[in-house]
């Protein structure tokens, strides 16, 4: 469904991700971990097309660079890592803006299906009691439960995500991957947690350096002989 093929992207001239490829099926569930400044963030922002990219990403065939950006959204969503900056929108406004890549017209307005998938979205995320409060007065943690009712409400083949479960008790943690297990589209996402990527991910991509390290699924790749070297602490796993 989606493949990166030798995707080489970065900012004012120098290039942080060189030369990685993949692919991801249909329905699958990949997690992108490394250290920091590997390149992480950077790859899912060109997958998104926000990034110029050099290479071939693709979805169906079709190079993401070349679709316009109403099919691209209704096609991805990006769920990046939430910003202090706020619109003084409520929650169930916020999700809404999810729906806007399907609507028909620039004047249309949201029907009674959208509104359904954006009340239903709120509440898969555990925020339909607080649907009217604005997003200026909610948590670190609530607030990213609202982006990634946004992101569900896009309705789209795959959703890209920074970050998630940053701000989140390990109950909400728990519950995000648990949405995001059960989401019948392809998910790729960066996280520092191993544990929740041992426990909730198909596929792994270790990156380190801009590069792939190494890829295949939790048990092959989260080793302590892998890991150690990129991390520079010891590992004891227990998946």
């Amino acid at each position: 469904m989606l493949e990166v093929n030798k995707v080489r992207c970065g900012y004012d001239n120098k290039e942080i991700v060189k030369g990685v490829s993949f692919s991801v099926e249909r329905g699958k569930n990949l997690c992108i971990v490394g250290p920091n400044g590997c390149g992480k963030s950077t790859l899912l922002k060109s997958i998104a097309n926000l990034l110029e990219y050099k290479g071939n990403i693709t979805l169906d065939s079709k190079e993401i660079s070349q679709l316009n950006r109403k099919d691209l959204a209704k096609n991805v969503a990006l769920m990046s890592q939430a910003s202090n900056i706020y619109f003084p929108y409520t929650v169930y406004e916020t999700v809404a803006l999810g729906r806007y890549a399907h609507l028909k017209g620039v004047f249309s307005k949201i029907n009674k299906k959208d509104e359904e998938i954006i009340l239903k979205s709120i509440e898969n995320v555990g925020l339909i009691d607080i649907k009217d409060k604005l997003i200026s007065q909610l948590s670190g943690g609530q607030l990213q439960r609202v982006y990634l009712a946004r992101a569900f409400a896009q309705d789209p083949d795959i959703i890209l995500l920074d970050e998630p479960t940053n701000h989140l008790d390990m109950k909400y943690k728990v519950a995000l991957m648990e949405q995001l297990r059960a989401f019948k589209g392809t998910t790729i996402v960066v996280l520092h947690d191993l544990n929740l990527a041992a426990q909730y991910c198909d596929h792994i991509v270790i990156m380190n350096n801009g590069t792939i390290l190494k890829e295949g699924s939790p048990t092959e790749v989260l080793t302590p002989e892998i890991l150690e070297p990129i991390f520079e602490v010891p590992f004891k796993t227990s998946w």
